[in-house]
């Protein structure tokens, strides 16, 4: 089946998680698959957490714990994006910029950026553990990855010759756009059927993340002139922080 060895290839592209190497695995078409991915990063942090509470570790040290596992999940692919990136905003110049997005080296803004979205990412989700709001960290993920499809979709590649040319040549819309907001409604629906009284944070996890992770892919998109495989994972990691942090409004 072409579309499960689809996914196997996300699964190993995307994340650590270690497959049999007997299982069938392709690269061809991974990029439709991302939302669902996130959404299961986001389920196995839930069953992290629960193992956490069962060894009454705090919120915090719990909220630190979980990001670091999402880190160590991810390879940190994402966060290397969003620290290239993030040097790359500091240039003006466009050829200059690219030139310095893709080097291997972290600059001082790369450090900020990454500073900012690890205390950012730890603080919200500190706030949201003790809150019935913590079963949208699934779709905050979902919908985070979702933003990465809108920037294949909607901008040109800046690098021809970069590997993350491959997923816009072999998007197909709008089928591969709407796979993933599919399955994150169906998650939203079992979260319904589990916590009624919860609908406002579903909606408002849906809406917002739909919302912010759409912004994030366009804002990035228009400042770059285009997309790089680095401001892909930028578009993941400050829409996954902007995401949560909606999460926690009215906690205060």
């Amino acid at each position: 089946m072409p579309w499960l060895a689809s996914l196997l290839g996300a699964i190993l592209f995307y994340t650590t998680l270690p497959l049999p190497s007997s299982w069938p695995a392709s690269l061809e078409r991974i990029a439709r698959w991302v939302p669902l991915v996130g959404l299961f990063l986001g389920l196995i942090l839930l069953g992290s957490n629960f193992g956490l509470t069962q060894l009454h570790y705090p919120e915090f040290v719990r909220a630190g714990l979980l990001v670091a596992a999402l880190a160590w999940l991810t390879g940190g692919l994402h966060l290397d994006g969003a620290a290239d990136t993030a040097d790359g905003l500091a240039v003006f110049d466009p050829e200059r910029r690219l030139a310095v997005m893709r080097d291997s080296l972290t600059g001082a803004f790369g450090v900020m950026a990454l500073s900012i979205i690890l205390l950012l990412k730890t603080v919200a989700l500190s706030a949201l553990l003790t809150t019935d709001r913590l079963w949208g960290l699934p779709l905050a993920l979902g919908w985070a990855r979702w933003g990465q499809l809108v920037a294949i979709a909607g901008f040109p590649y800046l690098r021809p010759e970069g590997k993350g040319a491959i997923h816009r040549q072999t998007l197909k819309m709008p089928q591969d756009l709407l796979l993933g907001p599919g399955a994150l409604l169906a998650y939203s629906a079992v979260w319904y059927g589990g916590q009624p009284q919860a609908w406002p944070w579903i909606l408002l996890s849906n809406s917002m993340g739909s919302l912010i992770a759409g912004a994030v892919a366009l804002g990035l998109g228009r400042k770059l002139g285009g997309h790089t495989g680095d401001s892909y994972g930028a578009v993941v990691e400050w829409a996954e922080v902007l995401i949560l942090c909606a999460l926690t409004m009215g906690l205060g």
